[in-house]
């Protein structure tokens, strides 16, 4: 079901899948000549907040966080990458070190691009640099809303948007008819609520009683996004 006229969606996901569709076919071999894959298995950093960029990554399967550590070590999820996304770029267009960390939520292959390569690219190709400009300040926009919303809600509407931000993400590449399941472990769900893990285990065991949705191991299978868009009583 589509959350058109039931939930704003636009303000709370952003994809960079489509920014390298505009590239020629010769552009976009020139950005991959020289790139080199790496798979990364369940927690495995693909980068650390506070390092020197060397280039950026394209996430060819699996799922990527990106996500910040406090001073007592507990983890902000702030993003979540798909297949056929780019990460790391914003340290290579600001030339600073890396803001946020990144690391595998699930067994991922990741190309990693030489900034030469990258930068080259957008040289090249000015309507590549405009969708990755865009790309940005949508990007900002969506960051904004989160803090300043999530500071003020509850933890039941927390995860609720939370999950229906991961449903939209999990719909990409399946057909209408699909159910959408979400593979999540519980500490990497709390971490992108914000919430404690003992209170993610229980919210769900809540929606899983209210019909909202139905559980196996860390599988997340939304059955009522109508119910679950109530729940996080977004206006």
């Amino acid at each position: 079901m589509s959350l058109s006229g039931i939930f704003p969606i636009d303000r709370w996901n952003f994809t960079t899948q489509s920014i390298l569709n505009v590239l020629s076919a010769e552009d976009y071999n020139l950005l991959i000549s020289n790139q080199s894959d790496y798979r990364y298995q369940k927690g495995e950093v693909i980068f650390r907040e506070g390092a020197f960029p060397s280039g950026i990554f394209l996430v060819r399967s699996g799922q990527v966080k990106k996500y910040k550590v406090d001073q007592i070590g507990k983890e902000q999820i702030i993003y979540v990458a798909n297949q056929g996304e780019l990460i790391g770029y914003h340290a290579v267009l600001s030339e600073e070190r890396y803001p946020d960390s990144a690391a595998a939520m699930e067994e991922s292959l990741v190309s990693f691009i030489p900034k030469e390569d990258f930068t080259a690219a957008l040289q090249r190709s000015p309507l590549f640099m405009q969708r990755l400009l865009k790309a940005l300040s949508h990007e900002f926009t969506v960051l904004a809303n989160s803090i300043s919303v999530f500071a003020q809600r509850t933890g039941p509407e927390r995860l609720a948007i939370a999950l229906i931000v991961l449903r939209e993400k999990a719909k990409d590449g399946q057909t209408p008819d699909q159910d959408i399941v979400l593979n999540i472990s519980r500490s990497d769900l709390a971490n992108i609520a914000g919430i404690a893990q003992e209170n993610v285990i229980r919210l769900l065991k809540e929606f899983k009683t209210e019909g909202i949705l139905e559980t196996d191991g860390r599988k997340i299978l939304i059955r009522d996004i109508k119910l679950l868009v109530k729940r996080a009583n977004y206006r």
